[in-house]
């Protein structure tokens, strides 16, 4: 199966990124990460993409002001130039409008660092914390218009501590986030995962629990 074409968008330092083109350079991961773009010029994972040997480019957003669909269209012009198949989003701070998504329905990830559908949004540890839940964890799913809200592809959870901080959490759900990105994108790249008329369908092969759910991690 020839690998499919990847762009991941960023805004920031590209921690999400980083894992999935350390994952890319496995001879059978299925996806190959061929563009890296930000809407915020020198972001931190540029440079990070371009020692990788990635392509990397930017549109900035904030010329564009409140014009969010004509900051997309320029964005998704870029991605259409670089024949790209899939689109993960790692860090990247920009809610999206329904005609982007609708470009790249059932083509677009995202990751979540919370157990969705609980704690869409932002502060998501301080809100789980304030709750005294005792798992939290993260969330890959497909996007969809509604924030958070796509059909999910996996998730991976922690056990939360007594003596657990906002700063802390976030530092161990980090770690599950850098382990089950990888492993979703695989799935649909491999096309054993996809969306079909908005439910997330995975053939058998995909459907073991541990590929599912990650286990809690003490």
């Amino acid at each position: 199966m020839a690998r499919r074409r990847v762009a991941i968008l960023i805004s920031g330092r590209g921690s999400n990124m980083t894992a999935l083109i350390q994952a890319a350079k496995a001879k059978d991961y299925p996806a190959e990460i061929v563009l890296v773009m930000s809407n915020i010029a020198g972001a931190g994972g540029l440079a990070k993409a371009g020692d990788a040997g990635i392509e990397t480019a930017t549109v900035e957003s904030k010329p564009f002001g409140k014009d969010r669909e004509a900051f997309e269209r320029k964005l998704n012009e870029t991605l259409i130039a670089h024949n790209i198949e899939l689109v993960c989003l790692a860090g990247f701070l920009r809610l999206l409008t329904p005609w982007f998504v609708r470009q790249w329905e059932g083509r677009m990830l995202n990751i979540h660092p919370a157990l969705l559908p609980s704690y869409k949004g932002l502060h998501t540890h301080e809100r789980a914390l304030a709750d005294g839940v005792k798992i939290h964890g993260a969330t890959v799913h497909f996007v969809v218009p509604e924030m958070d809200s796509g059909p999910i592809i996996m998730q991976g959870a922690v056990a939360v501590r007594d003596d657990d901080t906002p700063d802390t959490l976030a530092a161990r759900v980090l770690g599950v986030e850098h382990r089950i990105y990888p492993d979703a994108l695989r799935l649909v790249a491999g096309g054993r995962t996809r969306l079909e008329n908005g439910v997330c369908k995975s053939d058998a092969s995909a459907s073991l629990p541990d590929k599912l759910i990650s286990p809690a991690i003490n």
